[in-house]
């Protein structure tokens, strides 16, 4: 509710369950998307990402709980009541009908006249850039260009809310990542609500204005992507959202900004604590990998360790390693270009690290 005393305008779940038999896939997810929102639905395969979406379509019906639209419930609602546009990973494009004729299908449908008809498709198509192809058939097309024809079929009836589920998995990584942009900037220019499923993490936060993380049918956190990525609530959220090293001790003694912390062994740090900690308590933190610098003589920093290099692999803009400390922990680490191919597997290193790139994720 804004603070005029209205209801904000978007989709609205609330104590949402769904099971199959005994088995639940939702459990309790609330959840609100504002209008004009481009939320992400993240999490493992499993996780209740597409059950979810489903019954956000209509194709199911929640067990318990409400899904209401601009303040009205839509529960019980047939799909094609809540003229929501679909996009799925398979194109499901028809192969007789041309590109003009698929993406006109849901006007037709709908017993649109076909002058409207013509200017409609032409503008949908303009969108997605395929004007000059409309007399093609699927076939001539290649599979981005066959994605861009079902997503200008989902465009032209002009929905206020567009599902996507995984539209972009079957591409190639080159493809995918163009098309990313395209849907980001279409979205800019349409205003439209978009809710996306996908398992990819990358992804999820180059696209989102916020992210849901799923998990075993429930929501661990919903936050824009920086927020998610720099502070993680939970394990889970560190480890599918990026890589993370994870680490445990005790806090051994609390300064005005920072606390030590024992990780046993005789191995201390400091980190600086984003929630409230006291001497003796168990703690479980997190440090990113490309939070962590590298060099061949000792760091004066208190955060430094000694260490193996055991892999080295090189992605162009940046260098990945597995490093081994004494005792035999193992770290990842990312570097940027053009200081990424300076080691390689074998090389005896320090590393070190800030107390601000430390991330408490729990009190243990």
């Amino acid at each position: 509710m804004t603070s005029n005393g209205f209801q904000e305008k978007g989709l609205r779940l609330v104590g949402i369950h769904q099971s199959y038999g005994k088995n639940y896939v939702i459990k309790d997810v609330s959840l609100f998307v504002k209008e004009g929102e481009f939320l992400t639905l993240l999490g493992p395969s499993g996780s209740g990402k597409t059950t979810l979406l489903n019954l956000i379509a209509g194709f199911l019906t929640p067990n318990q709980g409400n899904i209401e639209l601009n303040s009205k419930p839509i529960v019980g609602l047939p799909p094609e009541k809540r003229n929501f546009g679909l996009l799925f990973q398979g194109y499901a494009l028809f192969p007789h009908l041309s590109v003009f004729e698929n993406v006109a299908f849901p006007l037709k449908v709908r017993k649109v006249d076909k002058g409207t008809i013509k200017a409609k498709v032409k503008k949908a198509l303009d969108m997605v850039q395929l004007v000059q192809l409309e007399d093609r058939l699927p076939k001539q097309l290649s599979g981005g260009q066959q994605q861009r024809v079902a997503l200008a079929r989902v465009l032209v009836f002009e929905p206020s809310l567009l599902l996507l589920d995984e539209p972009l998995g079957a591409l190639d990584k080159k493809l995918r990542e163009e098309l990313q942009v395209e849907l980001k900037i279409l979205h800019k220019r349409l205003g439209s609500t978009f809710i996306y499923v996908t398992h990819d993490q990358e992804e999820a936060l180059s696209m989102s204005d916020r992210i849901a993380v799923m998990n075993d049918g429930r929501i661990e956190q919903t936050g824009a992507p920086l927020e998610l990525y720099e502070s993680p609530a939970s394990v889970f959220v560190a480890n599918f959202l990026g890589h993370s090293n994870l680490f445990q001790g005790k806090v051994i003694e609390l300064g005005d900004l920072t606390a030590r912390v024992d990780l046993g062994e005789g191995r201390t740090f400091n980190i600086q604590p984003n929630c409230q900690l006291t001497v003796t308590h168990d703690v479980q933190f997190m440090v990113r990998p490309e939070r962590i610098k590298t060099q061949v003589e000792e760091p004066s920093q208190e955060n430094r360790f000694y260490c193996r290099i055991v892999t080295s692999n090189y992605f162009g803009d940046s260098a990945r390693y597995l490093v081994e400390l004494e005792g035999g922990k193992t770290l990842k680490v990312r570097n940027q270009t053009p200081y990424a191919r300076q080691f390689k597997d074998g090389d005896h290193i320090w590393i070190w690290w800030d107390p601000e790139d430390c991330v408490v994720l729990q009190n243990l």
